[in-house]
């Protein structure tokens, strides 16, 4: 067929079975290639339309296409659409039964369809293998190539059984399909699929309509409440670190008027399917999500998506972000930020067995706290991580474009965090972290201070000028510049790099951000006992609160509330439920149950001590 013959059969195909006039950037050209019978890289963002790319190709060409996906849950909504559009389609997996099975392997077998979906699972199975010689295959497309990665932020072992299909099917061109993946894992994937002198497709990774946007976590509950309460007829999606935060805040913001579900790998696939197809039918307008939620999800309305915790990685944070505006209208992408995030990370990295693991994942992270702290374009430092050049300064769309922050002449904050490091390591042989920094910078008069000598240093309470959270992002800067190493393998101890050194030595001038801080609390009075400073008559009060109840109902004092709850209640004194709930231990269940008598208990304590240290 002429080049303009065939141009003009897939326009006529585009138009009668998509209802497209056009394509999209860089789909006729994937479309051709494939349909000429060689192999095929394509990165296209997602709402880029990837998927047209091989279900085009399967409509005009002769032949079955197969379709390598992880994504069973998906698999149906993926076939009822082109069922929908005229396609004859089918897929395999476990969710069918014997019956149904057997009817579509017979349609299978009679070259009724033209595309089938397969797990890599099934893909493998040799009986299976066998079947495929007989079904005239002429195209494999593997999507969410990404996944047969070690590199990328999703890596599934099955995806590595793949690259045996070279073995059965030497001659049948391939397809590697994928939203998201930096040059070493696009490099890998080609090596991995054995792709044969591929022709490579990347698309742009900016997207226009979203508008990034990074927060500093306070109250996050309330914060997030507060935004969705803003959009109350669209759709979106908020990722927790947890399981447990997912159902906690489902619950939370259902308690608040919000229709909202949890969506984890610790539920059964029956309830993440029906909470899915809730989400998708727009019967549950937010999904409370693990990152086990949302790969290949064709919705293309979702308006918000935001992160109450710090991401592991860019890559999977720019994946989820891409969930949102799929339709090409605007959507916001906000993500809640805490230095506390990062600590916890760290932990969790410190805990991985293999050193190599171990390193891939603190520089994942480091760059991903480097985005959410950066001062420049959101725009910028995302494209850079995949190796696209933003030239066309200021995006117009991201906070820091929008709100520039301010930089500042940090030279002598500087000097002052680097020489209380320094000071450290002369007097002791251990590292410490940020926070044991800035208490000796402030002043503080805490046990381990006095236990290790710190408030006999030179640079003990020279830092009055600045406030806590202050320090504690100078401190971030000085780690994410260079001057200063954090051991995330020492509990995030720090030590001065030789660029630290040799600025403390030479008096450089250092430039740092005017952080957005919060005001400080008022000073507080140091505990007795347990690390959280509150009333110490308060949270007495508290406890044997606390202690006629639990006696009442037979059960351990802790099952009631922690210690860590009832403190942090006597160092913040909530007054009202939107307040307790922000107190750690406290969910709707415990303020359901208790909040009253321990809100009225507090509010007495305030009455009665009318001069009590407030601490906000």
């Amino acid at each position: 067929m002429p080049a303009s013959a065939k141009s003009l059969h897939l326009n006529q195909a585009l138009k009668r079975y998509f209802g497209h006039d056009s394509f999209r950037p860089l789909q006729k050209e994937i479309i051709d290639e494939t349909i000429a019978g060689r192999d095929v890289f394509a990165l296209l963002p997602t709402g880029g339309g990837k998927s047209l790319c091989y279900q085009l190709p399967a409509i005009v060409d002769k032949g079955l296409t197969v379709i390598i996906s992880p994504l069973i849950a998906l698999m149906k909504d993926q076939v009822d659409g082109l069922e929908a559009n005229g396609i004859h389609a089918t897929y395999l997996n476990s969710s069918l039964n014997k019956t149904d099975a057997k009817q579509r392997y017979a349609k299978l077998f009679s070259g009724e369809y033209k595309i089938l979906y397969v797990a890599p699972e099934r893909l493998m199975l040799s009986g299976f293998l066998q079947d495929l010689k007989q079904w005239n295959v002429c195209r494999f497309a593997v999507d969410e190539a990404h996944c047969i990665s070690e590199w990328g932020h999703d890596f599934r072992p099955e995806y590595r059984q793949l690259s045996k299909l070279r073995n059965f099917f030497p001659d049948t061109p391939f397809m590697a399909l994928t939203a998201t993946a930096t040059e070493r894992v696009r490099n890998d994937i080609v090596l991995q699929l054995r792709l044969k002198n591929p022709k490579s497709f990347v698309a742009s990774f900016n997207r226009p309509n979203l508008t990034y946007r990074i927060e500093t976590k306070q109250a996050v509950f309330r914060q997030i409440l507060n935004f969705i309460q803003t959009k109350p007829f669209e759709s979106g999606i908020v990722y927790c670190y947890s399981r447990k935060a997912t159902e906690q805040l489902a619950d939370r913001l259902s308690q608040n008027g919000i229709e909202a579900l949890p969506y984890h790998g610790g539920m059964t696939p029956k309830k993440r399917a029906e909470n899915q197809e809730a989400f998708i039918r727009d019967e549950c307008k937010v999904m409370c999500a693990t990152i086990a939620f949302g790969m290949g999800i064709d919705k293309p309305n979702v308006r918000y998506v935001i992160h109450q915790d710090l991401p592991k990685n860019i890559e999977g944070y720019y994946q989820e972000t891409g969930r949102g505006g799929r339709d090409g209208l605007p959507s916001d992408c906000i993500l809640f930020f805490s230095p506390g995030d990062v600590a916890k990370q760290l932990q969790f990295i410190a805990e991985i067995k293999y050193i190599k693991e171990r390193d891939v994942a603190k520089d994942q992270l480091r760059q991903m706290v480097h985005y959410a702290e950066s001062k420049e374009c959101r725009r910028k430092v995302l494209l850079g991580y995949f190796s696209e050049e933003w030239t066309d300064g200021n995006c117009g769309n991201c906070d820091n474009c929008m709100q520039p922050k301010e930089s500042f002449d940090g030279t002598l904050p500087a000097q002052k965090f680097m020489s209380c490091i320094f000071r450290v390591g002369q007097v002791s042989n251990f590292g410490v972290g940020i926070n044991h920094i800035v208490d000796i910078l402030l002043g503080s008069k805490n046990e381990k201070v006095r236990k290790w000598g710190h408030d006999r240093l030179s640079t003990y309470s020279i830092g009055q000028e600045h406030k806590r959270k202050e320090w504690q992002a100078f401190g971030r800067e000085l780690i994410r510049d260079g001057y200063i190493d954090q051991n995330a393998e020492n509990f995030g101890t720090l030590s001065l790099t030789s660029k630290g050194r040799q600025a403390l030595r030479d008096r450089s001038s250092i430039e740092l951000t005017r952080p957005s801080v919060i005001p400080e609390k008022a000073p507080r009075v140091t505990a007795s006992t347990g690390n959280i400073d509150c009333d110490e008559t308060l949270f007495a009060t508290l406890r044997s609160l606390r202690k006629e109840i639990a006696d009442e109902q037979g059960v351990p004092a802790y099952i009631i509330f922690s210690d860590v709850s009832l403190r942090e209640m006597a160092r913040d004194f909530p007054v009202n439920e939107d307040q307790l709930s922000e107190i750690s231990g406290v969910g709707i269940k415990k303020l359901e149950a208790y909040g009253e008598t321990f809100i009225e208990a507090i509010k007495e304590h305030l009455q009665s001590n009318p001069d009590v240290e407030r601490f906000d």
